[in-house]
């Protein structure tokens, strides 16, 4: 991902660097206050893909769904009139900017599954540098309950193997000679620089599809932890059909490796 000549005051130049970075206030409260409303709506009526990744019996809920903004007018108006198509173009200095998909993660209170340790890039039929991650959380969060990304890790020139969101996650089926075995960043700890952050909503975190990034559980006795995902596409991505599965299953698109990634499905939100 190109510095794009950009202004560091909003992460610009830090993205490229650091894979990862905290914007302060980048989104007005009014925004905070209809995607909560869209978020526990979608929790009362889910969509076709949703995913409940704890136990039956055990405390909290780890929620998951995905393409809020087909079902959601605010999630929609999101895409197409909030600040982030914009954010999206500057991070990734890109003229053009389309969006992929949303995803939703919410963990209730006393929530222990945790988000294993993975890229988003390997589960997408995407290739090129251009791919950037908003993750917008609707409630307070501290450091301990944030995201942790491995700085720098998008510039290993590393693919790991895809995982399902689940303790003890599982390999994808997904065949592509650049996948690898995860390494154990835990036990490597000493090793590398994790970056996370206390938040307020109107935060957001925004990264690169190849940054290395887990989560803990809820393990506040009180305190939701609303998250919605949103993927956005520059210039260079390219649609690259992958072998086997892929996360979220979007299909129908019509797209052939080496296309842009410009179609109904994604759609162009921000043009030059």
């Amino acid at each position: 991902m190109s510095d794009g000549g950009l202004a560091d005051r909003r992460g610009g130049r830090a993205l490229p660097r650091r894979g990862a970075v905290c914007l302060r206030g980048a989104f007005p409260l009014d925004w905070i206050e209809r995607l909560r409303e869209a978020i526990d709506a979608d929790m009362a009526s889910p969509g076709p893909m949703v995913r409940r990744n704890t136990p039956q019996g055990a405390p909290g809920l780890f929620f998951v769904d995905f393409q809020l903004w087909q079902r959601h007018p605010a999630a929609r108006d999101f895409v197409y009139r909030s600040p982030a198509r914009e954010i999206a173009a500057r991070l990734m200095g890109s003229r053009e900017v389309v969006y992929y998909h949303d995803h939703l993660l919410v963990k209730e209170p006393g929530t222990r599954e945790r988000t294993p340790w993975h890229h988003d890039q390997p589960y997408y039929p995407i290739d090129g540098e251009q791919i950037v991650s908003l993750w917008l959380p609707l409630d307070p969060v501290d450091r301990a309950t944030c995201v942790e990304y491995v700085k720098g890790s998008h510039r290993w020139g590393r693919w790991f193997q895809p995982k399902f969101f689940r303790q003890g996650g599982v390999d994808l089926a997904v065949a592509d000679p650049r996948f690898e075995p995860l390494p154990d960043l835990d036990a490597e700890r000493e090793q590398h620089e994790f970056l996370a952050w206390d938040m307020e909503p109107g935060d957001v975190i925004a990264f690169h599809a190849l940054t290395l990034h887990g989560a803990s559980g809820n393990l506040s006795t009180s305190r939701r932890r609303r998250a919605w995902a949103t993927r956005w596409c520059g210039d260079d991505a390219r649609y690259a059909a992958r072998v086997g599965q892929i996360s979220p299953p979007l299909e129908g698109h019509g797209l052939k490796p080496g296309d842009r990634l410009e179609c109904e499905m994604f759609p162009k939100v921000l043009s030059a």
